[in-house]
């Protein structure tokens, strides 16, 4: 069985917090730039369909089929990209990230805390469940139901590796007041929550 303290599982629910505000920035910045670039394709091809049709009004039959298949094209381009409908995703993915950046500086708050040994083991329990109830909370329902969502879950719930776990548990400071009365307690089967 693998055990952690108390303050290891806050720093470990931070990570995870972490990654997945970085996962839906990430995800809001590129489907943000997918929709600019179709937006612009969009612009560029009926610009184009509008040259077609003028040079169709004078031109021969040749001229006003390419018009007919650009003004296809130009229909379905629109109907596709309103059919995908990709603001909303980038606002959800927006959202969830602001709310993660906010329960982020939170266990960042709570992390120097725990480092300048101002938090009794109490009170850090209880400051933990309230973030990862928060945390919780944001995941349900702000995040969009899309595939970039699901990836961010997988990879926030899977965790970044072992190797980087381990490091980053010891290399926050072992030794510390919360770390050593978090591991006293768990010592002296006090319950972690």
């Amino acid at each position: 069985m693998f055990q952690i303290t108390l303050a290891e599982h806050v720093r470990l629910s931070f990570g995870s917090a972490l990654a997945a505000y970085e996962g839906h920035a990430e995800a809001a910045a590129k489907l943000s730039r997918r929709s600019s670039h179709a937006r612009l394709a969009l612009l560029g091809l009926s610009g184009l369909a509008a040259i077609v049709s003028a040079i169709a009004a004078y031109g021969g039959s040749g001229w006003q089929i390419a018009a007919g298949i650009l003004t296809v094209a130009v229909f379905a381009a629109c109907a596709t990209y309103v059919g995908m409908n990709q603001q909303l995703l980038v606002y959800g993915h927006r959202v969830s990230a602001a709310k993660l950046w906010v329960l982020c500086e939170k266990y960042r708050g709570l992390l120097a805390e725990m480092q300048d040994n101002l938090v009794d083991p109490a009170s850090l329990q209880n400051r933990r469940s309230a973030l990862l109830n928060e945390y919780a909370a944001v995941i349900e329902q702000s995040a969009p139901d899309d595939r970039y969502t699901y990836e961010i879950a997988r990879a926030a719930l899977s965790g970044p590796g072992k190797d980087v776990y381990f490091a980053a548990l010891h290399a926050a400071g072992n030794g510390g007041g919360a770390d050593k009365a978090s591991r006293d307690s768990h010592a002296a089967g006090a319950p972690n929550g």
